[in-house]
């Protein structure tokens, strides 16, 4: 069952985040890594700033978490992540079309460039990788990560993001920047 996440869950989505992070050990920066990954203080704060949480539950246990956050002119997929015990049977996919169904607006999604797994799994569901100049801008002006973050991400969009022959942002106006 898919259900949105509520206070009650917060324990359960901080053990599941901290649990399929571990396949980032030793892929990502090693300054980029901490144990934990996402301390509670950064979860409540990412709650806090609007990313509104999601779960699949299967038998009462939640298995899997993604976030999704408005940010104006963009939705974002945040924090996406499956229990390890669960990985490889579908629970990311469903939970990524279930928040593709919800969002009207095009969708961006970032994450490590090293986290190979996680990019081809969001190209298998349509999204296309930015420029890396277009990566940039959008990392800053819909993220709140530190430059570091950012230069060792990269950013997906979705096909309402990736119009034929258009871009995201319009690069050339300087009133972006």
């Amino acid at each position: 069952m898919i259900r949105p996440c509520s206070g009650k869950d917060f324990d359960a989505i901080h053990e599941i985040i901290n649990d399929s992070a571990r396949a980032y050990r030793g892929v990502i920066p090693d300054d980029r890594w901490h144990d934990p990954y996402m301390s509670e203080a950064e979860l409540a704060g990412q709650v806090g700033e609007g990313v509104e949480f999601w779960c699949l539950e299967h038998g009462g246990r939640i298995i899997g978490v993604m976030g999704i956050q408005d940010r104006g002119d963009v939705t974002l997929i945040r924090h996406a992540y499956v229990r390890t015990l669960d990985r490889g049977k579908g629970t990311g996919s469903i939970l990524l079309k279930h928040l593709l169904g919800l969002a009207e607006k095009p969708v961006l999604i970032g994450t490590w460039a090293a986290a190979v797994w996680a990019i081809s799994f969001y190209e298998k569901h349509g999204f296309t990788r930015v420029s890396e100049q277009e990566k940039d801008y959008l990392l800053k002006r819909y993220w709140n990560i530190p430059e570091r973050q950012i230069e060792t991400s990269v950013v997906l969009a979705d096909r309402k993001g990736m119009h034929t022959g258009h871009k995201i942002v319009n690069l050339t106006d300087t009133s972006f920047f």
